[in-house]
């Protein structure tokens, strides 16, 4: 064998190496996000005069900091 074919080999296995680890990685990733739904679906919900209420307070101090330091 010579040595651009053990080069090519060595690539060839890196190569197929780092596939299985990306695999590997992708469904442990996988399972861990299935799990954050699961808990998600279980959590409490809010009920309808809660997801309807309002939330922005235009006057409240870190609403006031933004718009004071994001002035051009």
């Amino acid at each position: 064998m010579s040595t651009k074919d053990q080069a090519n080999a060595l690539v060839t296995a890196r190569r197929d190496f780092l596939k299985a680890m990306a695999g590997t990685s992708a469904a442990a990733a996988a399972v861990v996000v299935g799990a954050d739904a699961a808990e998600a679906q279980t959590a409490t919900r809010e009920n309808r005069n809660e997801r309807t209420k309002a939330r922005y307070q235009a006057n409240s101090a870190h609403v006031q900091a933004f718009y004071r330091t994001n002035r051009y």
